[in-house]
């Protein structure tokens, strides 16, 4: 077997030939050329040809290294003139365009993108961190397509901050198949409208709920869409209305006591014990709940409509939840509390979605605990200069794709 003939089988490239082999301060440079009869394709479409417009000088590309040296692909490429397109360079077949480094390069750099930090990587294949951002750019660029938009039925969406400077970017998670879908830069209605757009007609039809918290962006653009699917609010941001409320009224009652010489001490600790879920308090704080009850009126009243509302979503039926509502909403605003009269023109006003997260069961929680993923991905590359390079390992890791090494 010829040495050529071995090498060309240790590279796995296909479709060229090796015409030379260079050891040089740089690594193993490898000279190839295509075999002969091949036609020229476009690197932006499919269309190919005969006629060549004209020759480029050799260019390097990045490969597999090899016995621990670096290695390069070098070969002198041609230009054609695409109808679309105009003059540009032909595609290779170890390549992808505009890219220097081969299709086994990336793959490898995807693989430990989802598996290894930013220093493991960058010392593992001897490149920089901004150049694996842009791999990862061009690997989902190849690998994603709307077949992850496919079957969603039931979808939550949230925003993610991905650097300081209120740098935000909006998530869309699959309930059924806990994983990220779609991220697109921004958190405004028109990011959340591209979203729709890609997911066309069709598919949006066949969506039956949407989880979100009650951010006006986000429902701005869902009314322009006029989706079928249901919106849901989630559970734990509703509550967390009820508990800013509550937490306003204890911060007036306890600056009112301290002013008025009246017993401040049923609520100067009293925070945490009004705010955590009962079955969680500790003696002391039940102790201080009783303090409350007893000495301080308004708040215990405020108490007892942030308890109404987290009764929704302990409900056993969705016609319990409703009583439960109703109630908080009547009690609310009958409380002469101004914190909770705008409480209950909230609830008021979203009861439909509140109603529909009992009935479908459904909550942020998955996607919260995949933002959490994404927390930790941004913390392991030690930030991001791209907002591209940030979606794209995102997807990556949180996305369910499975990067194929080189040897499988």
């Amino acid at each position: 077997m010829r040495d050529t003939t071995v090498l060309r089988r240790l590279l796995a490239i296909p479709a060229v030939r090796i015409c030379a082999v260079e050891l040089g301060p740089q690594g193993l440079i490898v000279d190839v050329r295509l075999r002969r009869g091949t036609r020229l394709r476009c690197s932006a479409c499919s269309f190919t040809t005969r006629a060549r417009y004209d020759r480029r000088p050799a260019r390097l590309w990045r490969h597999l290294d090899l016995v621990g040296r670096r290695c390069y692909l070098r070969m002198g490429v041609r230009r054609l003139r695409c109808p679309e397109h105009g003059v540009v360079t032909e595609a290779v077949p170890f390549a992808p365009a505009r890219s220097g480094y081969t299709y086994a390069t990336e793959d490898l750099v995807a693989w430990l993108a989802q598996r290894a930090d930013k220093t493991a990587i960058t010392l593992l294949a001897r490149i920089s961190w901004r150049s694996v951002g842009r791999i990862l750019e061009r690997w989902m660029a190849r690998h994603r397509s709307g077949d992850q938009l496919d079957g969603l039925r039931c979808i939550a969406i949230d925003e993610k901050s991905w650097r300081k400077g209120h740098r935000y970017v909006t998530v869309v998670a699959d309930h059924e198949r806990p994983r990220i879908v779609w991220i697109g830069e921004g958190r405004k209605p028109e990011t959340l409208l591209r979203f729709v757009g890609e997911l066309g007609p069709a598919r949006a039809a066949a969506l039956q709920a949407i989880s979100l918290d009650m951010g006006a962006a986000y429902l701005k653009a869902l009314e322009r869409a006029a989706l079928p699917a249901e919106i849901c609010f989630d559970p734990f941001h509703v509550v967390a209305l009820a508990n800013r409320a509550l937490d306003a009224v204890r911060r007036e009652e306890w600056n009112r006591a301290r002013q008025s010489g009246m017993l401040a001490r049923a609520v100067k600790y009293t925070r945490w014990a009004l705010l955590k879920h009962p079955a969680r308090l500790s003696i002391d704080q039940r102790h201080t709940l009783r303090l409350v009850r007893r000495h301080n009126a308004r708040l215990w009243r405020g108490y007892e409509i942030k308890e109404m509302v987290r009764a929704i979503y302990g409900a056993r039926t969705p016609v319990e939840a409703e009583i439960w509502l109703r109630a908080a909403i009547g009690a609310a605003r009958r409380s002469r509390l101004r914190p909770f009269g705008t409480l209950a023109n909230t609830l008021r006003q979203h009861q439909a979605g509140i109603l529909a997260a009992v009935r479908h069961g459904l909550s942020n929680s998955r996607l919260e605990g995949l933002n959490s993923r994404l927390a930790l991905i941004n913390h392991r590359a030690s930030g991001f200069h791209s907002v591209g390079a940030f979606m794209a390992l995102a997807l990556l890791c949180t996305g369910g794709f499975e990067p194929a090494l080189p040897h499988q």
